[in-house]
């Protein structure tokens, strides 16, 4: 999941400031109906706008920007994706006391990923790994690789940026996980070798939440949010928050992944996992749910 916020404005958003929103900036939808989609990101609101677009508000001012890197990069992307992805189709200004861009994009049909309906589908484990082997392979290079690279908005953040608040949020949920078991993934993983190879590009919140279903088989990947060039290691979550052991070692044997690798990518989701856990749980059964599962399986490796 992407990294939880505490701080900041936090505006209201409701369906009356959606509606006037789009009914002044794009007139031509005016006439649409507006329903809200629940539940939302922990980053946006959104909204489906009559069948065939939604309507997505940044909720905090961390996740401003996000709407114009997905309207740059996504249609680049996408033709060389096995699985369907958000077709941004226009950026909202703020206004009427909101204050940030927004986004409109095509609607995509389908029903969020479950472990319990994929988790032991070796088909989808082995379609998750080719996804990705496909997102890695369109390389940045040539002049829109080098415009890809000076984007500050694609920069990686180091999974050892997140050293502070991992080993606070593991003495802070001691109680509920194996504390010890905890230090030890995150201690191997920032002292895995780095990555030697260029960057490639990474989803970067790669998690069930933002994988859609139809027919019982992955057909979408959504929330392009954190959206960049690094590290591949981070997308790795899907194998902890989707996955059984079993079909793990399929995705894992599909995508080719080395030890160094592995063990960063277990780094990443134990940390985005306690990050949840902590700011969500509480107020949010669902989000303690997954969370749990996801930080149980990078402990199990």
């Amino acid at each position: 999941m992407a990294q939880a916020t505490t701080g900041g404005t936090r505006p209201a958003i409701g369906a009356a400031l959606v509606r006037r929103l789009v009914d002044d900036r794009f007139p031509r939808w005016s006439g649409l109906p507006l329903a809200p989609v629940e539940p939302g990101g922990s980053d946006h609101v959104i909204f489906r706008l009559g069948g065939e677009l939604s309507v997505r508000l940044p909720r905090h001012e961390e996740a401003v920007g996000q709407a114009a890197k997905e309207y740059t990069w996504l249609p680049r992307l996408a033709p060389h994706l096995p699985l369907a992805v958000p077709v941004p189709v226009a950026v909202g200004e703020p206004g009427f006391g909101y204050p940030w861009p927004w986004a409109v994009s095509r609607w995509l049909d389908g029903d969020t990923a479950t472990p319990g309906g994929l988790g032991e589908s070796a088909a989808a484990a082995e379609t998750l790994a080719g996804f990705l082997t496909a997102l890695q392979r369109f390389a940045p290079v040539g002049p829109e690789g080098a415009e890809a690279l000076r984007d500050p908005a694609l920069t990686a953040e180091p999974l050892a940026a997140r050293d502070h608040d991992t080993r606070a949020a593991i003495a802070a949920t001691g109680g509920v996980f194996d504390a010890a078991a905890m230090t030890e993934v995150w201690d191997a993983a920032l002292a895995a070798p780095a990555r030697q190879s260029p960057p490639v590009w990474f989803h970067g919140d790669f998690h069930t939440g933002n994988l859609l279903t139809r027919g019982g088989r992955p057909s979408a990947v959504i929330d392009f949010g954190s959206l960049g060039l690094g590290d591949p290691a981070r997308d790795l979550m899907m194998a902890f928050t989707l996955l059984s052991p079993r079909t793990r070692r399929v995705f894992r044997a599909a995508l080719g992944t080395d030890e160094a690798t592995w063990t960063r990518g277990r780094g990443w989701a134990l940390a985005t996992g306690l990050n949840a856990y902590r700011h969500y749980a509480a107020v949010n059964a669902r989000v303690a749910a997954q969370t749990s599962r996801q930080i149980a399986a990078a402990i199990a490796g």
